[in-house]
């Protein structure tokens, strides 16, 4: 890619770059606690948040969420680049990242971060200035430059075919899976995975069956239990490799984390010893029904009832948005054991069995019916509203042996659900990456490829920093939830970001394959589909805002 006559001293590196930023970090936390004080003094002046004056202030309150995600986020990013000074591993390409990184995060801080194309998170919303000093106004002014976002995008050109641009900080053992995974999704996924979505077609059995033999969907069940007990940093890893190629292929483990971290938080010992291991091999697929038509992401109001049938349990009512309901052997699904209730305290969880279907009867248990619902992507489990008028579920599949705890089970599932959600976001971030720079780097206008035109090379740029930034805030989060931390807060933060930057890179990626990017012969038309839905399932960007605030108020 021509560099245009930059000067490698003039684009990579201020040379105080390591300073800079360190500087700038306490200054952006200060800030973020003057805005949740701000926040707080305008919604629970007496201690304890009010529910109306949090709705009332709600462009307030979510203006907090995302500056404390962008300080989140770019002190995920400063620890990035210590590990890795500290092993000897920052090169070039790190520190431009850290350099545009900061300089354009602190510039959004002070003039506005986009919550979406047409909201704009102010510090004036919450009454405040940034009050920066001389070590992030420099960034501002110098560290997102078009010298430095030009040469960033000239060694991305360099590297174009890894899967990544600059070193992800992981550990060996980790980089290891990640390389199995990015084989696999490179072999026999993205060869595949555009006629899979032109066709509307389930992913092929053959590749579930592959997934299982390599460990997916036990990757974090305990050994005892027939899992590989590793980290959640594992599952970020491969969650995103195989998003990288289909987000429906890198959803198929997301259905069996979330069943399998509701038994293990959860379940009875025999509920354990039963359901894991058949998890853990793939022998069983399991699927979330939690939604309803009326109800979205107001849980508490789920009508769907389950009354007492002599030992057994009988279900009635209506589930909308289940995944991959048609093959799945299992449902967690979750129902009102109290019909005295109307808020969370009366819904219970079920391990509710049925037999998987096939294209002719995909809903053949006796008490069941569906139907499709079409939509634009996310394709490959598909999705359907789901009838159930007596459904039997026996009595030793009520999670915990105990009605009336299903939705405190399920909010102990939402940190990891969150951080499979941000890696998979990252995975299709990076999917639209690779296809733009593919494509800017082959497509000749005026006599130069599209790669050496400074507004196409500076989205290319744009787009590796903020999958960065996102990446390392999602293995931030997983890595407190390894060490068995709270991470509610980082979980939805790095959920929030990447959602929102997979969107943004996907955007960008079509535009820089102009008309072609509209024809649904080219990958990027799917990945965009596909990036959308994630600013909306495991938490809409606006509850998770909310959600956000109301942990930042305590």
């Amino acid at each position: 890619m021509p560099h245009d006559g930059v000067a490698m001293t003039d684009a990579a590196l201020l040379p105080d770059l390591a300073e800079l930023t360190a500087a700038a970090v306490p200054e952006l936390h200060a800030l973020r606690d003057r805005a949740v004080a701000a926040l707080r003094a305008r919604v629970a002046p007496d201690g304890a948040p009010s529910a109306a004056a949090l709705e009332a202030e709600q462009f307030a309150a979510h203006s907090a969420s995302w500056l404390a995600t962008y300080v989140e986020a770019l002190s995920a990013l400063q620890d990035w680049a210590l590990r890795l000074r500290a092993a000897g591993r920052f090169g070039e390409i790190e520190a431009l990242i850290l350099q545009i990184g900061f300089g354009e995060y602190l510039a959004q801080i002070a003039g506005g971060i986009p919550m979406s194309q047409g909201e704009v998170a102010r510090l004036q919303d919450l009454g405040l200035s940034p009050g920066f000093g001389a070590a992030a106004e420099r960034l501002m002014a110098r560290g997102n430059s078009a010298a430095a976002r030009s040469r960033l995008a000239a060694l991305m050109a360099e590297g174009q075919g890894q899967a990544t641009f600059g070193a992800s900080g992981l550990d060996d053992e980790l980089e290891m899976i990640r390389d199995q995974f990015r084989r696999f999704a490179d072999e026999e996924v993205i060869p595949h995975a555009q006629g899979w979505h032109l066709r509307d077609e389930l992913i092929p059995m053959p590749v579930i069956e592959a997934l299982a033999e390599m460990g997916v969907f036990g990757l974090t069940i305990p050994e005892e239990y027939g899992g590989f007990g590793l980290s959640k940093a594992s599952m970020v890893v491969v969650s995103e490799e195989l998003s990288r190629g289909y987000i429906g292929v890198g959803s198929l483990g997301t259905r069996s984390e979330i069943a399998a971290e509701l038994i293990l938080c959860g379940g009875t010992e025999a509920q354990k010893a039963h359901w894991l291991p058949k998890i853990a091999s793939g022998e069983i697929l399991p699927t979330a029904v939690f939604t309803e038509p009326n109800t979205g992401s107001d849980l508490g109001a789920l009508r769907t009832r389950a009354v007492r049938d002599g030992a057994d349990w009988r279900i009635t009512g209506n589930k909308t948005w289940i995944t991959n309901a048609a093959r799945a052997h299992v449902m967690t699904l979750l129902a009102r054991t109290d019909p005295e209730t109307d808020d969370w305290r009366g819904l219970s969880m079920f391990l509710a069995e049925k037999a998987p279907g096939t294209e002719a009867d995909p809903f053949p248990t006796p008490g069941m019916t569906g139907g499709e619902i079409g939509v634009l992507g996310y394709r490959g489990m598909k999705e359907y509203e789901l009838g159930f008028d007596g459904f039997r579920v026996s009595g030793e599949n009520l999670l915990g042996g105990a009605p009336g705890q299903g939705f405190k089970q399920l909010m102990q599932t939402f940190e990891s659900a969150r951080i499979q959600t941000a890696a998979r976001a990252v995975g299709v971030a990076q999917a639209a990456l690779e296809a733009g720079l593919d494509y800017a780097n082959g497509r000749q206008q005026f006599g130069r490829p599209l790669a050496a035109f400074p507004r196409v090379s500076g989205k290319l740029a744009m787009m590796a920093v903020e999958i960065a930034i996102a990446r390392q805030l999602t293995y931030r989060a997983a890595w407190e939830k390894d060490h068995g931390r709270r991470c509610d807060l980082e979980a939805g933060m790095a959920k929030l970001l990447a959602a929102r930057v997979a969107w943004a890179a996907a955007d960008n990626a079509l535009q820089i394959h102009g008309g072609n990017g509209f024809a649904l012969e080219y990958r990027i038309s799917r990945i965009l589909c596909d990036a959308r839905i994630l600013n909306i399932f495991e938490g809409a960007a606006e509850i998770q805002a909310q959600v956000i605030a109301r942990r930042l108020l305590g």
